[in-house]
């Protein structure tokens, strides 16, 4: 632990920490940012930079899901993976990254996966904002599903951001955001699209997704990925809850 670490556990540094940003936003808004309650599923390469975006920006109130370890392959994207952390619980491995931030913080590290069965677990009408950066076609589609339900307004429940994919792609100027059936040129996106309409259930609302429609030519039998692609999904996903906040 850093010998200034109980400097830092106090207010008045905390507000030291923020002061640019009160300077751009104006002390309501940090005010109104520190209250919030996020919630973020996923927490690879797009999730990670999310996290540690809003928590930069004033985010005290975190929760973030995500059941994998930290792979030697993740470090090439991913924030808190590492030569030294490979093998470590992501969501423990980002915590105390988080922490190291603003020890203020307050993180909740859940080890579990979002699925249909584990659905119930996860009470998303206690967020004001809940993001999507799911990999799993099938549990995207969930969480949509019921993050779309949850109410909206002074009872509870929030805004709702989505990523759509960005493993195979390289231009950081083809990322954009867009309603969900907006959205073009992601096959992700339209996999969700055709997945709904054959199951005839539709998300409930209108949410606005970060994509890009960049197609590129790969003979990789897999989805790679590379970080100033994932790093920007991430930063997006936090613009839009902070901009959503400050407006």
């Amino acid at each position: 632990m850093s010998i200034f670490a109980p400097k830092l556990r106090s207010m008045a540094t905390e507000q030291a920490i923020f002061q640019r940003s009160e300077l751009l936003l104006g002390k309501e808004a940090m005010e109104a940012i520190a209250g919030k309650r996020v919630i973020i599923f996923g927490v690879g390469g797009v999730g990670s930079w999310c996290a540690e975006s809003l928590v930069r920006s004033g985010i005290r109130h975190l929760t973030i899901v995500d059941f994998d370890h930290v792979d030697v392959t993740n470090v090439n994207r991913q924030l808190m993976a590492t030569t030294e952390t490979v093998g470590q619980v992501k969501v423990d491995a980002l915590k105390e990254r988080l922490l190291s931030i603003n020890p203020l913080a307050e993180i909740t590290a859940l080890q579990q996966t979002f699925t249909a069965e584990s659905a119930s677990q996860f009470c998303l009408e206690d967020y004001d904002y809940i993001i999507d950066a799911i990999d799993s076609l099938k549990d995207k589609a969930q969480l949509i599903l019921m993050a779309t339900s949850t109410p909206l307004g002074e009872q509870g429940g929030g805004q709702f951001f989505s990523s759509m994919g960005a493993a195979l792609k390289l231009d950081p100027t083809r990322i954009k955001i867009a309603e969900f059936w907006k959205v073009t040129g992601d096959p992700l996106a339209r996999a969700l699209r055709n997945r709904f309409k054959r199951d005839k259930v539709f998300p409930k609302r209108k949410f606005k997704c970060v994509y890009s429609d960049e197609l590129i030519d790969t003979k990789s039998e897999g989805k790679g990925s590379i970080v100033h692609i994932t790093a920007i999904f991430g930063f997006m996903l936090a613009g839009l809850v902070i901009q959503d906040i400050v407006k």
